[in-house]
């Protein structure tokens, strides 16, 4: 089997919101077949549509285009997920990687494929060291959310292969770059057996500079369940160079531990879902 292949495609059923705007485009259509006089109304009825599915794709936390996991499902238990994306990073990801080892912590690696490509060591450091590697698109493009149905799918398809041939394992999920995407998503990511997954929250690490407003953004309201996101790649840097990430791992991680939480990846939380009778 092709690296590229899934390893359980899913079935694609449209959600409530697309299905309501694929029934709302069939009436306009009709309305203006049987009343031509009444284009306008249906006009904008199907603009308005549009603009909602456009909204629907900005919003990374939204769920109105498919399934998105934004927290854990409930057979996680006591449990959180740390998500580092836009890496590899030759030199912050085995950093990272070193504090992660300092506190016990597994963490789940969103790897754009052509970084992958271009430091496969740090990939397969993260695997040895018993962490997660997922799917983040093959170049990371800020105009994703824009692709159509074929490139989309093959922007996904193609790390799906980088990720897969450097770990020997296909990624599970996907996260799209900056969360933005649009209705064609959903399909090619159940065509490829993958889950979309988002966050409960994010530190806004790229831009950031100060470690401490980062893991309060991330630590406020933690509890069970939450997925965190962070950013090995594209790090900000405090005023003497160093990656924001570094010193806000040990704050998150440390209160995560107080609250006797603790990480698991989204794998793993995956297989909590499957072993349910």
């Amino acid at each position: 089997m092709s690296a590229a292949m899934p390893l359980r495609a899913r079935r694609w059923r449209p959600s409530p919101f697309i299905a309501g705007t694929a029934g709302l485009h069939a009436m306009a259509a009709t309305a203006v077949g049987a009343v031509p006089a009444t284009w306008p109304w249906a006009l904008g009825s199907v603009m308005a549509s549009h603009l909602a599915l456009t909204a629907a794709g900005l919003w990374p936390r939204s769920a109105l285009l498919g399934p998105n996991w934004r927290r854990l499902p409930a057979s996680a238990g006591n449990n959180i997920a740390l998500t580092i994306d836009d890496g590899p990073h030759p030199e912050v990801t085995p950093r990272v990687l070193d504090v992660l080892d300092r506190y016990g912590a597994r963490a789940t690696f969103f790897c754009i494929g052509d970084e992958a490509r271009r430091y496969p060591k740090c990939v397969e450091a993260i695997v040895a060291r018993g962490h997660a590697v997922e799917n983040h698109s093959q170049r990371h493009l800020h105009r994703f959310s824009l692709l159509g149905p074929a490139a989309m799918r093959r922007e996904i398809a193609a790390a799906q292969t980088t990720l897969a041939d450097i770990t020997g394992t296909p990624p599970l999920f996907f996260r799209a770059p900056a969360g933005l995407r649009n209705p064609f998503l959903e399909p090619a990511l159940c065509a490829l057996g993958l889950h979309l997954a988002s966050w409960t929250r994010r530190g806004f690490d790229t831009r950031a500079n100060d470690a401490a407003r980062v893991a309060h953004r991330l630590l406020d309201g933690l509890a069970a369940g939450d997925i965190l996101l962070v950013h090995d790649g594209h790090a900000a840097r405090d005023a003497h160079g160093r990656p924001v990430v570094l010193d806000v791992l040990p704050k998150v991680l440390e209160a995560a531990a107080a609250a006797q939480l603790r990480c698991m990846t989204l794998r793993a939380a995956l297989a909590t879902m499957e072993a349910r009778p």
